[in-house]
């Protein structure tokens, strides 16, 4: 009786590590295959590889920068993303109409995760 409660407990405590991986699995699946990752891979990656900024270090998409920014809103990252700032251009011409919105949410995503998923 013990020996075929434990198998049935360790066969649901697999079940539950594989439904949890393969939820991680997607989510960065789905992540990457979004439209706004592939205009960031495009346009923005070049400078902003991981979150990071490879011309001012200060001046990244890490979750702690933008909060201490005020910039931890889509509105404040798409603005940025259209319209430039400081050093960086704008670049509404080549994210198209809606592309700033799509960037800044998967930005944002990605800040929130610590840029785990991409």
């Amino acid at each position: 009786m013990l020996s075929s409660v434990l198998r049935c407990f360790v066969a649901a405590f697999s079940v539950l590590l594989l439904n949890l991986a393969t939820a991680g699995a997607t989510h960065a699946a789905v992540a990457e295959a979004s439209p706004g990752a592939a205009l960031f891979k495009q346009h923005c990656a070049g400078c902003h590889i991981n979150g990071g900024n490879i011309i001012r270090r200060g001046k990244n998409l890490k979750l702690k920068t933008l909060e201490r920014d005020d910039l931890a809103t889509v509105t404040a990252i798409s603005t940025i993303a259209r319209e430039g700032r400081g050093q960086m251009s704008g670049y509404a011409d080549v994210l198209g109409a809606d592309g700033d919105q799509l960037v800044a949410e998967w930005v944002l995503m990605q800040a929130q995760n610590a840029w785990t998923q991409g």
